[in-house]
């Protein structure tokens, strides 16, 4: 008899596992975060998982927080599941719903567990400097991604923004998951326990996180800005504004006034603790991105 499966998500990492699983199991429900205010015009906008769900027709639930809504266990109760999938959900999930299914409850996690666990591993993959990343398939328990690992796969970061790594590992994800549920679901994996001592952790990001501090080494900025791109992005405070940085690049061997802004090769650049940070890509306040030659050419206070 075809699995009936829930899946729980929300943003663009997840919808390639929510297709792949349409394509082979009853999805018989979806439960994904309440559409929220965004843009300037704040206006409400929809997770793209439950886009993906209307186009399929697939019934919905959008609790705040699932643990404390009632209605929204009794929805998956009736959806009576074999499994739940999560990927990239954003909640934490109590045992009565971690115990629902038979089969229990699933992870799409994008890192290679234990390394990595918490809410945000791709950024802090790239912002750590990491030469490989990958997927972690993994049953879920009680903990924040310390459940037994069934399978997982390996890829190389190389000179991928958060945003580009994210599509790369959505769709790695969503194969890996293909290949192991039969198995998982035959009895044929055997687990692999987590091991604790290995263990790193990617906590949540706040928007304040990514002003860039000139102490560090122009290096380390460079990492952050790749880590932060698209959200939530870099930026420093010029001429009293935010002024965004998209791409950049560190140059050794310069030293300077940290801080100090020149120009390096026609381009603007920023004196650091170690290194020079030469800025590619640049967004000042209240314009679109342009690249850091055309900023320069226009900019009458960037030298000091």
């Amino acid at each position: 008899m075809e699995k009936r499966i829930v899946f729980m998500g929300s943003p663009e990492f997840a919808v390639p596992s929510l297709i792949k699983l349409i394509e082979n199991y009853n999805i018989v429900g979806v439960v994904t975060q309440p559409d929220r205010m965004a843009g300037r015009g704040k206006k409400l906008k929809a997770p793209p998982v439950k886009l993906a769900a209307l186009e399929y027709q697939i019934p919905i639930c959008q609790p705040v927080k699932l643990r404390k809504n009632p209605e929204a266990f009794e929805h998956l109760e009736k959806w009576k599941p074999d499994l739940i999938v999560v990927a990239a959900f954003g909640q934490i999930l109590r045992k009565n719903i971690l115990e629902l299914a038979e089969f229990g409850c699933v992870n799409v996690h994008a890192s290679l567990l234990p390394r990595w666990r918490g809410a945000s591993p791709i950024n802090a993959a790239i912002l750590n400097g990491d030469d490989e990343t990958g997927i972690t398939i993994m049953k879920m328990d009680a903990g924040i991604d310390t459940g037994d690992i069934l399978m997982q796969k390996p890829i190389s970061i190389g000179e991928q923004n958060a945003g580009e790594l994210s599509k790369t590992l959505s769709t790695v994800g969503a194969e890996l998951l293909a290949k192991t549920l039969p198995a998982f679901f035959k009895g044929s994996i055997v687990p692999v326990i987590q091991n604790d001592e290995e263990a790193t952790y990617a906590p949540m990001l706040k928007k304040e996180d990514g002003l860039l501090d000139m102490n560090k080494s122009a290096k380390q900025l460079s990492l952050q800005i790749r880590a932060y791109d698209p959200w939530p992005g870099s930026f420093i405070v010029h001429e009293g504004k935010s002024f965004k940085i998209h791409e950049a690049f560190a140059v050794d061997g310069i030293s300077g006034t940290t801080g100090e802004k020149i120009a390096y090769a026609n381009l603007p650049a920023i004196h650091t603790a170690n290194g020079l940070l030469v800025l590619r890509t640049v967004q000042p306040a209240g314009k679109k991105p342009m690249a850091g030659d055309v900023f320069l050419r226009g900019a009458r206070n960037w030298v000091q």
